[in-house]
């Protein structure tokens, strides 16, 4: 008995990852506020600043701490990185140019990487936390590389929020537009994301419809069985009937028996 118990044990990756998935998801929220402070705030104190940038690097940290120690948990390590390489990129990434932006996307990467894994985050959930927080931090992405630009016209959050609305439902009125070359590429980030999200999201509708719709057919399928069922055996009956019938059934005639 003791055998089969140890080989339904979760292993100890598993474990570690039951056991940090809400702190992470507290540091998420922690990096979400210490990003947007000196955007929101663009007369934050220079010590403010420094606060939210060293918080920026400390959750960045500890999901690329998250990722090495789940790399260390698992026994085949070179399958894991083939499987999750984006998560190796998203480490690697802010080392390699310390820019604002790819700590933002890396922690990005990570969470989504992490929150994946988690068998209770349904798909609605994953796609709905998915298109806030893409619509959050593109707008303030966005807001940050373009408000001090010479001839940028997003100004203002609402602006932000306003032109990264109709940019990931690929709407596109043209009344905000990105002037820089890296609120450019911001702009075919959401995009992509948005035309992504929209796909997931339309598979996924269109998923439930065939199987709402196979489920009606088994249902009928089984009635049609069960209804073929029932007139095969009162087929049966009418022959045996039929068959008694024929034999000469004496009472039935309004014969008398002879003692």
């Amino acid at each position: 008995m003791t055998e089969p118990q140890a080989s339904n044990a979760p292993s100890a990756r598993v474990r570690w990852e039951r056991v940090t998935q809400r702190p992470l998801l507290g540091l998420t929220v922690a990096f979400a506020v210490a990003y947007a402070a000196p955007i929101v705030d663009s007369s934050a104190s220079r010590s403010l600043t420094s606060v939210c940038t060293a918080a920026e690097w400390t959750v960045w940290a500890c999901f690329a701490v998250d990722h090495l120690v789940r790399l260390a948990l698992t026994p085949r390590r070179r399958a894991f990185v083939r499987a999750h390489w984006p998560d190796l990129c998203a480490v690697v990434l802010p080392l390699l140019q310390p820019l604002r932006l790819l700590r933002l996307v890396s922690t990005l990467l990570l969470v989504g990487r992490r929150a994946r894994m988690a068998s209770q985050i349904r798909l609605t959930t994953y796609v709905a936390g998915s298109v806030i927080g893409l619509l959050m931090f593109g707008s303030l992405a966005v807001l940050s590389v373009e408000r001090d630009a010479p001839h940028g016209n997003i100004r203002t959050l609402g602006d932000a929020v306003w032109w990264s609305f109709t940019t990931m439902t690929t709407v596109g009125y043209g009344d905000h537009a990105p002037t820089t070359g890296l609120g450019r590429m911001i702009a075919v980030g959401l995009m992509l994301s948005g035309i992504a999200l929209l796909g997931v999201v339309t598979a996924n509708i269109a998923a439930w419809f065939i199987a709402r719709f196979d489920k009606d057919d088994d249902e009928e399928r089984r009635r049609t069985e069960a209804i073929e069922a029932l007139t095969a055996e009162v087929r049966a009956l009418r022959a045996e009937v039929a068959a008694l019938a024929a034999r000469g059934d004496g009472p039935r005639s309004g014969r008398v028996p002879r003692g």
